[in-house]
């Protein structure tokens, strides 16, 4: 049996050890029990209280002598039988439900709605009957003096079943696009349905009409909340004629007076989840509400909480045994949690034995297994010259030591060392020695950067721990001790700059101060000089130097704020005036640019086209190339496409090429003859 406690409420949890598998023999469960301690100590409050994979809801009967729970996979409902602490039956289903209502003091009459629209009615023999509603249904409430059935899920519609005519009725009307959870008033029947769009409508079944209507989406928004999303109704609740708990999507929980339409109280889970159900408790003033990951007990009157429970598993539903101290949950897990708190009320009839065993906890507590023992390591065994016990029972192997007992520990030790006295006397006159030094003036080791500061800082530590003799002051860390800010006082490039602006406006009365530090600085150097002149360790003397000095003498600060200022805007006037005097006695000269070789000018009106050029998106750009040549586009062998891009040339390019094809011209007509060329005549022909 697990225990935690906040806020000193107890609560023991009796369904957190291992579960042992139906199949096995009595003879092996009682082998396991004697080999595994958390088999042993675990206690089984109702046999086979699991589901075989995950369990959605779970519900009391009005009797208090039923637990009926569903789970899946497959989808299925059991029913245990508290006077018996056992399972009485389980049956398989069609589908998965959605939400259950036990009609009867018993499991007799009991009502299911599935998730495929269809709604079950169960006998206490079996299945009974099977209708369908138009809609996907999210939730129902019975209206016990009509006999009424109200759904409500993805519709606008209220859809009504009588099972005393065994037929539907006309359907309420809502102005919601989407209905998520209902409730009825037991004290006066009232009807009411939360929306989608945060709000709740209230309806008087008598009347068919809509009496109220809440935006709750609007009031959950609070100055300390961050929402980030519509809050939506996910839980609805009534307590009595006139109280209404609210639970939001975004993991708020508003409790209304029906009589206003301003909630009394919002409290935040913190989360951001959102709330599966909401519970009161009348003894204490408590109301219970969940998300997936933690049931919040707060009061009602005032928000403060009471205590919390956050399992291991998400919950899907909550169940409070009436009367008692007993809690049930539904988790995605296939156990089924049960959790005892004694301060909301005593154990139920069934289980009354629970009360004894924690009484008997709190009178006698536990002590843990470890008490006894003493953790050793292998160095410490060589010590105590046990290593030839490594493998024995006397040792028990646990990660990289052993355990053994403190009994044996102690008289091994006792007997290694012997003169352990002559240690323990040698230990009190050191401290003794300490004590008296610690009368003397400390010498203190500064740094190299910053020995201002660092005087300060030990100054306001040794206030501080006289502080904290008189009374319990929350300590903070120290910067000379703290590694991230190590830097600070080894490299000079963090040299604070006490000649600037800012550090003389931000320490004002810095002035007295920082003469009284300095002296008492050139005081610890002079000693450190000293100490590695001497290589011994000094008397220290009382300084009285600060004593001598009054605190009358420092100024007002709001005095020393403005002399500060003053002297900063007269330095501020002598450097202006001397830049002035500077800029008349410079004499300015014209400045030209030249251009590097390789380059040339290049128009405005160039580069502004080119800028034009650069804004263009990049299929204006590519557009623009393909028009002009420098960009061809073609399908490659696998679909896509392939771009190729040629660079423009430059005008001086094209120059370069005119000039190296007119020479190439001139030189072909350098090659050619003078005049034209004459052909000799053949024999036997004449010429021409």
């Amino acid at each position: 049996m697990q225990v935690s406690s906040l806020n000193e409420v107890k609560i023991y949890s009796l369904s957190c050890g291992k579960s042992l598998p139906e199949w096995l023999s009595d003879r092996k469960k009682r082998a396991l029990q004697k080999k595994d301690v958390d088999v042993r100590r675990r206690i089984e409050l109702i046999q086979d209280f699991e589901m075989p994979t995950v369990c959605t809801t779970i519900k009391v009967s009005k009797d208090g002598q039923y637990i009926l729970a569903t789970g899946t996979y497959k989808p299925r409902v059991r029913c245990y039988d508290t006077y018996q602490l056992s399972l009485k039956f389980e049956r398989c289903l069609d589908s998965e439900v959605v939400t259950f209502e036990t009609l009867s003091d018993d499991y007799s009459k009991i009502v299911f709605l599935h998730n495929d629209r269809y709604i079950e009615f169960h006998s206490q023999s079996g299945f009974y009957y099977k209708t369908r509603i138009p809609k996907f249904g999210r939730d129902f409430s019975y209206h016990y003096p009509s006999c009424d059935l109200y759904f409500v899920g993805a519709s606008s519609e209220v859809y009504r079943l009588n099972l005393e005519q065994g037929r539907f009725l006309n359907p309420l009307q809502t102005d919601a696009a989407e209905n998520n959870v209902c409730d009825v008033n037991s004290a006066h029947g009232l009807f009411a349905a939360g929306t989608i769009e945060g709000r709740v409508e209230c309806w008087d079944p008598r009347t068919r009409g809509r009496v109220g209507l809440l935006d709750c989406a609007l009031s959950s928004v609070t100055a300390d909340s961050e929402i980030n999303s519509l809050p939506t109704i996910s839980a609805l609740k009534f307590n009595g004629a006139l109280t209404m708990a609210v639970g939001t999507s975004t993991g708020q929980v508003l409790l209304y007076d029906l009589r206003s339409d301003k909630p009394l109280l919002v409290k935040d889970h913190q989360y951001g989840l959102p709330i599966k159900s909401v519970h009161f408790q009348d003894s204490l003033d408590l109301i219970f509400s969940a998300d997936s990951r933690i049931i919040k007990m707060w009061n009602k009157n005032s928000g403060k909480i009471f205590t919390s429970l956050e399992p291991e598993h998400d919950i899907n539903d909550v169940c409070l045994s009436p009367n008692s101290g007993m809690l049930l949950t539904a988790n995605e897990t296939p156990k089924m949690g049960i959790y005892y708190i004694p301060v909301l009320g005593p154990a139920p009839r069934w289980c009354s034995f629970l009360d004894n065993l924690t009484e008997e906890l709190e009178e006698n507590p536990e002590s843990t297994v470890y008490d006894d023992y003493k953790f050793v390591t292998k160095k410490d065994l060589e010590n105590l010259g046990l290593t030839h016990l490594i493998g024995s029972p006397f040792l028990r192997a646990y990660m990289h030591g052993f355990f053994m007992d403190i009994r044996l520990y102690h008289k091994v030790k006792l007997m290694v060392n012997p003169f352990a006295f002559e240690e323990y006397r040698k230990d009190k006159i050191r401290q003794k020695i300490e004590e008296t030094r610690a009368q003397r003036v400390q010498l203190k080791k500064l740094p190299k950067v910053n020995k201002e500061l660092a005087l300060k800082l030990m100054e306001e530590e040794e206030e501080k721990q006289k502080s904290t003799w008189k009374k319990k002051v929350k300590s903070l860390p120290n910067i000379l001790t703290d590694d991230r800010f190590k830097v600070m006082f080894e490299n000079p490039d963090f040299q604070v700059d006490e000649e600037s602006e800012e550090f003389r406006l931000l320490n004002p009365l810095v002035s007295k101060i920082s003469e009284k530090r300095k002296k008492k600085l050139r005081l610890l150097e002079q000693q450190e000089l000293h100490e590695k002149e001497d290589e011994e360790e000094p008397e220290g003397k009382p300084s009285d130097a600060e004593s001598s000095e009054s605190s009358d003498d420092e100024k007002d600060w709001v005095a020393e704020v403005r002399k500060q200022r003053r002297l900063l805007q007269q330095e501020e006037k002598v450097k202006r005036q001397e830049r002035l005097r500077e800029d008349r006695q410079t004499v300015l000269k014209p400045q030209f640019y030249e251009i590097k070789a390789g380059e040339e000018f290049r128009s405005f009106r160039d580069s502004a086209t080119k800028q034009k050029l650069m804004n263009k998106t990049l299929e204006d750009r590519l557009k623009l190339e393909a028009k002009n040549g420098t960009l061809s586009v073609s399908d490659t062998t696998v679909g896509s496409k392939q771009l190729t891009f040629t660079l423009k040339k430059s005008e001086q390019q094209k120059r370069h090429q005119e000039a190296a094809k007119l020479h190439r011209q001139e030189r072909k007509a350098l090659r050619r003859p003078a005049g034209p060329l004459k052909c000799r005549p053949r024999r036997g022909r004449p010429p021409h």
